[in-house]
């Protein structure tokens, strides 16, 4: 089983491009609109689409998840390494706001909780493991 994910974002043709510089990812599949923003756009790490992003003109989500200290859902991402880690932490935060500094939990020796400008909340990290 996988899991979809849809990043419903205003100005997705900007998101598509800030996501893929934010994480290394490639454009794959995509479909635009009229307008030339996304109905659907998947972005790829090596040849396995992470997620998709789509145009939504709703602005109060994006105002709304960066007014909140605690969104009910985020996006985790298990990167790489910690220079991937640190690059995606200085992207994401442009604009944004973090919630969690960089640091350690029991799971994660390092990781972040951020809500991009675009009203996404990330939760990134690296060499998750469990507790015992």
């Amino acid at each position: 089983m996988n899991l979809g994910a849809t990043l419903y974002v205003k100005n997705s043709a900007e998101a598509v491009d800030f996501y893929s510089e934010a994480f290394s990812m490639t454009l794959g599949y995509n479909v635009k609109n009229s307008d030339g923003s996304f109905l659907h756009a998947e972005l790829l790490k090596g040849n396995k689409s992470i997620f998709a992003v789509s145009e939504n003109n709703d602005e109060e989500i994006a105002r709304s998840m960066l007014a909140s200290k605690q969104p009910t859902m985020s996006y985790g991402i298990n990167l790489d390494n910690d220079d991937e880690l640190n690059h995606a932490y200085k992207t994401l935060v442009e604009g944004g706001h973090i919630l969690r500094e960089l640091g350690s939990l029991p799971w994660s020796p390092c990781s972040a909780d951020i809500v991009d400008k675009y009203g996404v909340c990330w939760y990134i990290y690296v060499s998750q493991h469990r507790p015992d």
